[in-house]
Order: C-alpha cells, then structure tokens, then sequence
C-alpha cells in the first residue's frame, strides 16, 4: 500500500493544524491544533476526530501555539495512547500552555452555565485540565537535529524560528521526503533566530499565513513608542493583547529598548499573564535558540512589574492610566485581557494595540475591520478607546520571505500544498510561487487525501 497524506485541517483557515501520514499500516499525525475564530471553524473541533485516535501510532509536533497542539488534550483523552514527539522547548511550553488551556476552557463552561448563555445543559468544555495533563504525560522531547523512528518512520526537527522550539519537521516514509514548515519565523524577528534553510525534500507542505501580503516597513519599536508617549501624556492606559508565548516576550524587548533609550515615559509596565511570566524562565533555559543577551534578557524583566495573582489583575482594571498592560490573549479569544478590554475599551483617551495576525471570527479581527462592540461574557461592550495594528510585529515570514526562503532549497520540491492560511492568502501565494519560481503549487481542500508518490509526478495532483 502506498504512503498517503491527509489535509484535516489548516486548509482554509489558519487554525487547526493536522496532517495524517498513513505507510504500512501505521498513521503518524503531524500538529493537532484546535480550529478557531468563526463558529463554523470552532464546531470542528466538537465533532468526532476524522479517523479513530487508537488507530494513531505517534504525533509529532511543530511548535507549541494552541492552533498545533490545543487538541491534544482530546485526542488522548478519546483513546490516543502513543507518544507525542516534540522538540525540549516544545515540551516545556506545552507544559503552560495545554493545562491553561483546559482551565480556560472549563472557567467559559461554568459562566456559561450560570448565566445560561448555552444552548447546552449543562454546557461542557471541549476537554478539561485533568486531560491536559494526561497529554503532557505522553510528550517525549528531542534536541533539534536527532533523527528518530517514528512508527516505521524516520523524522528530524529543524529549526524554524517563530517561537521557542518551533521546528520544521522533516519525515521520510516509503522513499517519500516530506517537510512540513510548521509555522515559519522571519529572517528579521527580532526575538528568534531566523529558520533553517529549506533542505533536499520530494513534497512540501508549508504555511501561508501572510501569503498575501508584506509587512510594513515601519519600524515597529519606533511606532510603539509613538504610541504610548501619545496616550500615556493623556492619562491612557495602552493595552497590548499577546500571545503569551513569542509575542509577550517581543512586546517587553522593545519597551525595554524604549525605556533605555529614554523614548517613552516612566509609566508602569505591567505583564499580566501567568504563562508568560513561567515562560520567560523556559527561555532563558534556551538561549542558542534566540538572539536575546542575558543582561538584557534580565532587563526585559525588570521593566514590568509581574502580575500573577487573580485578585492582582482585578486591582488592575481600577487604577486607570497612565499605564501600559500587556496581557493574553492575542486575537481577544480569551484571558485576563478581555476584563482590561471591558474595564478600558470604553475611554477614546485609552488604547488597544493590536500585535499580529487576527484570524478570522476572532474579537480581535474584528476590532481590526473597525467594529466597535465586543461580546464579552454574555454581554456587549462599546469600544471608544482607539484602536491600532502593528502588523510588523508578527513572528510568521510574509509572503516575499517565504518565498526568499523557498529559494534556499537545493532543487524544487516535486509537489507544494500550502496551508495554514485564509483562502486569499493561501491563493495568493500560490500564485506568486509559480510567478516567480516557476513551481506548482496547490491549496488542499479540507479532508483531502493525497497518494504520495503519484502526488510526486501526477500533473492532476500539483495543478491548481
């Protein structure tokens, strides 16, 4: 039986990474991220996972960003019993990142069932903290560079910059080479180091998240100060929503930069999420893997003050400005931030910084397309406070970077789906790969199945 791969999500979304390979009658899955942003994309994950979770030998994962691993947690606890292969910085996040997740989603099940705003009696999370942990249990962590068999399989982490331990992961099953490039990092991030060169490989699958477009060139440290010299002169308060894990870690670098170079005012920074302050010790664990220097790795910190306690974030949201609050989540999907956004959203003397990529559906899109009303635990809040994007700050290549990046590979691959992007953008880069490169390239569809070695020389099957 000829090896097969199978597209079960991240192809018309960015959320939701999961790609099944199948050889010999062994299934690995590559990412198992939860989709998210419209309720169309989200009730995916409540369905029955597309082929049985026993029936899977082994997942390997790229990165530690909820849209590649949230679902984890449910596919365990659903019957998955082999081991989850991730790089150490990897394993490390996922330690946070799984276990706060499940909380999350065990604290909006209970307020939704006391303030009967489900259509479910009672409403259940889609997994809870207890089926994290049994996850984490299952991680088995490698160095960047080891090549590991993996359910009759051979498979090798590469760096891919973006965030700590995201890898590109490089399988080689029934003589087929595959690469899949995670999420990749820019070349220029300030933070991470920039991703591995695109080695020797037969099929690529690679992310389009900024595939139809370019990042500013604005300089971003230049218009954050901007910013908050102009709101804080005012009594504001900025709100930077982040992920917890990249984006925070960027956010204090450069306010950090600001302070030393006297180009913001001495207000308070206050860094108001627990996963990314425990994130901060993951890494300083890990220092090859980022271009950050230990004293000013230590002076990052040092700016902010940490807020770790509930009670401590509450008292946040009554002593107004001027002040700078970073806080999770980044798209506005959850977390401490969307109490700051009720208590804050309503001054026009406040403002919201919006730090990457918003996918679609999610609160934080909307804010972006100019809405100014949120649903917020069951209510709707009116959004005065001015509204700004930093799209520069992004941690993912933009399409001339990925293409750049494309270029360091030895020969074309034989077959590129894109993936990990919105259609337009997916579509869109596309395009501009066969413009410029003069390779084929094409979206999957959703539940797509591809027979590796015919997707190696079938016109049918690279023609989109």
């Amino acid at each position: 039986m000829s090896a097969t791969l199978r597209f079960l999500g991240a192809t018309d979304t960015v959320t939701g990474s999961r790609n099944l390979v199948e050889s010999g009658g062994r299934r690995v899955l590559v990412d198992c991220g939860l989709f998210q942003g419209y309720k169309l994309l989200r009730e995916r994950n409540r369905r029955p996972f597309p082929v049985d979770p026993a029936s899977i030998d082994a997942v390997v994962v790229t990165h530690a960003h909820l849209d590649h691993t949230g679902y984890l947690p449910a596919l365990v606890r659903d019957g998955f019993r082999g081991r989850i292969h991730a790089t150490e910085g990897t394993a490390e996040l996922s330690s946070l990142i799984l276990p706060d997740s499940g909380r999350l989603l065990e604290e909006q099940a209970a307020f939704a069932d006391r303030h009967h705003a489900s259509r479910h009696s009672p409403p259940l999370p889609l997994y809870t903290e207890r089926d994290a942990h049994a996850a984490l249990e299952r991680f088995q962590p490698h160095p960047f560079d080891e090549e590991l068999s993996i359910a009759g399989m051979t498979a090798r982490f590469v760096p891919a910059g973006h965030i700590l331990g995201a890898a590109q992961v490089q399988l080689r099953t029934d003589g087929t080479r595959l690469h899949f490039t995670g999420d990749l990092g820019r070349p220029d991030d300030a933070l991470m180091r920039p991703p591995r060169p695109l080695e020797e490989t037969d099929v690529l699958v690679c992310e389009s998240t900024y595939g139809d477009r370019s990042h500013p060139e604005t300089d971003a440290e230049a218009r954050l100060g901007t910013i908050i010299r102009d709101v804080c002169r005012h009594g504001g308060v900025v709100l930077l929503p982040a992920f917890a894990v990249g984006r925070a870690e960027t956010l204090l670098l450069h306010l950090s930069r600001l302070r030393a170079r006297h180009e913001i005012p001495d207000v308070p920074v206050f860094l108001n999420s627990p996963m990314a302050v425990n994130a901060a010790e993951i890494y300083a664990r890990h220092p090859n893997e980022h271009r950050i220097a230990a004293a000013e790795f230590e002076a990052m910190y040092r700016l902010a003050t940490l807020v770790r306690t509930v009670d401590d974030s509450k008292l946040l949201n009554l002593r107004g400005g001027p002040a700078v609050i970073i806080s999770a989540s980044g798209m506005l999907e959850g977390g401490r931030v969307l109490h700051h956004i009720t208590a804050y959203g309503g001054d026009p003397h406040n403002a919201i910084v919006l730090t990457g990529f918003q996918a679609g559906g999610t609160r934080g899109d909307a804010l972006q397309r100019g809405e100014r009303s949120l649903r917020i635990y069951g209510r709707d809040v009116t959004i005065r406070a001015r509204v700004h994007t930093l799209d520069m700050l992004s941690a993912h290549a933009d399409a001339a970077q990925i293409i750049d990046w494309l270029r360091t590979a030895p020969t074309p691959p034989r077959a590129v789906y894109l993936t990990h992007g919105e259609p337009h953008a997916a579509d869109a880069l596309r395009t501009r790969i066969r413009r410029t490169l003069g390779w084929e390239a094409r979206v999957p569809e959703y539940g797509e199945t591809v027979d590796l070695p015919s997707a190696v020389s079938s016109p049918a099957a690279t023609g989109r």
